[in-house]
């Protein structure tokens, strides 16, 4: 399940990062490696700094493999069909599709009550 941070910062450290997501901090490191859109910043020491730009690529790709089950090959394919949307426009379409599906479940399960208190049955 993917946390959201409520403050707006200019970056994320790694920790941050893997927190938000719930995957390791290696995970994130090998997911760098292999997909050449997640490019964080660096300070002269190598710490890693990720933009929002970075969070929504790891959103994206956090989806495909962790959510949707694809493999890294099949998420690759993916990305490389979308290269005409950025992935940030892809990330923030599906942010507003989960947000959707979270409110029909919500509906579905208020109707659902109100069935059940009312005595009605399908």
């Amino acid at each position: 399940m993917v946390r959201q941070k409520k403050e707006a910062k200019l970056y994320c450290s790694i920790k941050e990062v893997a927190q938000r997501f719930g995957v390791n901090e290696s995970t994130l490191r090998f997911w760098e490696k292999e997909f050449d859109e997640i490019t964080p910043r660096r300070n002269g020491k190598g710490t890693r700094f990720y933009l929002d730009e970075d969070v929504r690529i790891i959103q994206w790709i956090y989806q495909l493999l962790k959510v949707e089950g694809m493999t890294l090959e099949g998420a690759k394919k993916v990305l490389a069909k979308k290269k005409d949307r950025s992935v940030a426009d892809q990330a923030e379409l599906l942010n507003r599709l989960n947000r959707i599906r979270t409110e029909l479940v919500s509906l579905v399960s208020a109707v659902d009550a109100y069935k059940h208190e009312s005595g009605e049955h399908e």
